[in-house]
């Protein structure tokens, strides 16, 4: 956790809102700059939650207790293991295992993040860094942006979080829930290197290391924290960035309202989906669109974040939004094995928050 950061968000308990104040309690190792391991603490005395520090990231989630419970394998997992002894253990553990599935996942967004600075890549289809395409077209789209800092949710490994920083030179906070992303992320902005397994085929993983750098890295910091609530006072960003997430958040309409107060006014909210629904990751009845395709809009998910974001349009539409720009039909590519990708063709909507 960078004190910058700190410092300049002024970061809340998520519990107690924007009326309690977090407060550094305790520095288990840590430098001139970051906080390494260590503790947060709520500032109101009548709540006193404790946040942990761990890997140079800032765990601040309501029910930390439920995240942990969850997140435990990914938090304690060991990064000293030489590539051979990785291997065998993920032989052992075998397909749909709780470490099988952390490695596919942290491999299909690395290659895609960071596959373009490996000099040992060869495969080009699909090539590298579509995340990054996909975001300086948004950002082209967008146009200028309010004085502040920028919010980049659902960050994954980071990427687009440096490129934020890069393109509008600007403070940027990546955040996101998945532990093991999140520490990919930490380890480039900490050390200018990116280290994972890459999925070749099966259970077969190749270990990938090489160094990268981005002129702004400064700028950037990463935190643990939920979309649905965030850390932060109302108002305190230029912008909400959140690519390919609506369709991956327990409550997507909590996202957008979550989104909406953390916009200063004339804020912008930056929205892209391939709308890939999936049960596992939200009920079926808290999906835009994707269902009841007897109703008036066929099913269909792009009308209905299209009425949420006009207000009025619709029962549960925020209020102070404004539609700016659309976009559709763009490219996103995640690798899944060497002869297996997906292609997404999402969806993006740019809103404005009101002026008052």
């Amino acid at each position: 956790m960078r004190r910058g950061h700190f410092a300049r968000l002024a970061p809340v308990c998520p519990v107690c809102a924007e009326h309690s104040p977090l407060v550094v309690l305790r520095e288990s190792r840590a430098d001139e700059q970051t906080i390494h391991e260590g503790a947060l603490v709520c500032s109101n005395q009548a709540c006193l939650r404790e946040y942990p520090i761990v890997d140079g990231l800032a765990l601040v989630v309501r029910d930390l207790r439920a995240h942990l419970a969850e997140q435990w394998t990914q938090v304690q997992a060991r990064e000293d293991l030489d590539e051979s002894t990785e291997s065998l253990l993920g032989d052992a553990c075998g397909g749909g295992s709780v470490l099988d599935s952390l490695r596919q996942h942290v491999s299909n967004y690395a290659f895609d993040h960071y596959g373009e600075f490996d000099p040992r890549e060869t495969q080009r289809d699909p090539a590298p860094g579509s995340i990054a395409r996909l975001l300086h077209r948004l950002l082209d789209a967008a146009g200028e942006l309010v004085a502040g800092p920028l919010i980049d949710v659902g960050c994954s490994v980071g990427r687009t979080s440096f490129e934020l920083a890069e393109r509008t030179q600007r403070e940027v906070v990546g955040v996101d829930l998945h532990h093991a992303k999140l520490r990919l992320a930490a380890r480039v902005l900490r050390e200018g290197r990116v280290v994972y397994a890459r999925r070749r085929v099966g259970l077969v993983y190749d270990r990938r290391e090489f160094g990268v750098s981005f002129p702004t890295s400064a700028r950037v910091d990463f935190w643990s924290a939920d979309a649905v609530a965030q850390p932060f006072a109302s108002g305190s960003f230029a912008a909400v960035v959140a690519l390919n997430l609506l369709d991956c958040a327990r409550s997507p309409l909590e996202v957008l309202a979550e989104s909406a107060r953390l916009l200063a006014p004339g804020g912008k909210l930056v929205l892209a989906c391939p709308y890939d629904w999936s049960s596992s990751a939200t009920a079926p009845e808290s999906w835009i669109g994707g269902h009841s395709q007897r109703g008036a809009g066929g099913g269909a998910s792009e009308p209905l974040l299209r009425a949420l974001l006009t207000p009025g349009a619709h029962p549960q539409s925020l209020p102070d939004l404004d539609i700016v720009q659309e976009l559709d039909d763009l490219d996103w590519h995640v690798r899944l094995h060497e002869r297996s990708s997906v292609r997404y063709r999402a969806h993006a909507l740019i809103a404005r928050k009101r002026m008052h």
